[in-house]
């Protein structure tokens, strides 16, 4: 893979965009498209006659106000831009486009960029962004409706595991432990929480994320992993129960922090585990 620094910079922040703008309709349509599949699976359970909505994928229908439903212009659907031109609403009925759009096409550009610096014109740089990207669609996605779908979280497990065997296969047996320990642990945390208390503490799709992060980063990265998150949910946790009294009580997302730990030792993973293993030692 071989760019000019003139052409290498502007193509990797275009392509950051597009991919976050094709992430939004993931992370609106795929929770949609999920639950229908879930409710079809569930008449023909009870024997019951089947539906037949509208054609809805990721293709279909075009990109339109979520509000009025109106389709958008080819213009108000470019990456940062169609949202700025407008406000952040509709042309149409002037309601207001979430701020979800620009900040997940934003973060798309951002992730595009640190990849890019950290490994440069690699392929192994395609794998690495591929894992953010997912690992973004997944905190948003569960940040919105507290779901972490296997779709997702299994393919990216396996994808981990895949990348050290192409490119790392020395690191593949940590790889292979960081995926069994990592759905253990939480696993663990869930029954051990549930004959506590008699109730539930995380989803099943918290450890599915754990193992693929497992995967990806290896057995020794996960003490890391968990305290970042742990520490990040707490912190945050706090912070906005503090200033929003009516939410206390209320259950928070894991998948969020478990995925932006996973950022932080994907791109900069080396330096933090140098750190805690001096410390540790």
């Amino acid at each position: 893979m071989q760019f000019s620094s003139f052409t290498f910079w502007p193509l990797i922040v275009l392509l950051g965009l597009c991919l976050g703008s094709f992430l939004n309709v993931v992370i609106t349509r795929l929770p949609v498209m999920l639950m229908r599949q879930w409710r079809q699976e569930a008449r023909a359970q009870l024997a019951l006659e089947e539906e037949t909505p509208p054609r809805f994928n990721l293709a279909q229908p075009r990109s339109m106000c979520p509000r009025c439903e109106t389709p958008l212009r080819w213009h108000d659907n470019l990456p940062l831009i169609g949202w700025l031109k407008r406000h952040g609403r509709c042309a149409h009925c002037n309601g207001r486009i979430s701020v979800q759009y620009p900040l997940i096409e934003l973060a798309g550009g951002v992730l595009a960029i640190s990849v890019a610096l950290l490994y440069g014109p690699d392929w192994q740089a395609l794998w690495v962004y591929a894992a953010c990207l997912t690992l973004l669609a997944l905190a948003a996605i569960d940040w919105r409706l507290q779901l972490l779908p296997d779709i997702l979280t299994l393919p990216l497990l396996w994808a981990g595991l895949l990348y050290h065997w192409l490119f790392q296969p020395a690191f593949l047996g940590d790889a292979v432990i960081g995926a069994v320990l990592g759905y253990m642990s939480l696993w663990s945390v869930y029954w051990l929480f549930k004959l506590a208390t008699g109730k539930e503490g995380m989803g099943f799709g918290d450890f599915k994320l754990l193992a693929a992060l497992g995967a990806w980063l290896g057995w020794l990265a996960l003490p890391l992993v968990l305290l970042f998150s742990a520490g990040l949910a707490a912190i945050l946790g706090l912070a906005y129960q503090a200033s929003t009294p009516q939410a206390r009580g209320t259950p928070m997302p894991f998948g969020p922090f478990l995925a932006l730990a996973g950022w932080i030792m994907l791109l900069a993973g080396d330096e933090a585990l140098a750190v805690y293993l001096s410390i540790a030692s």
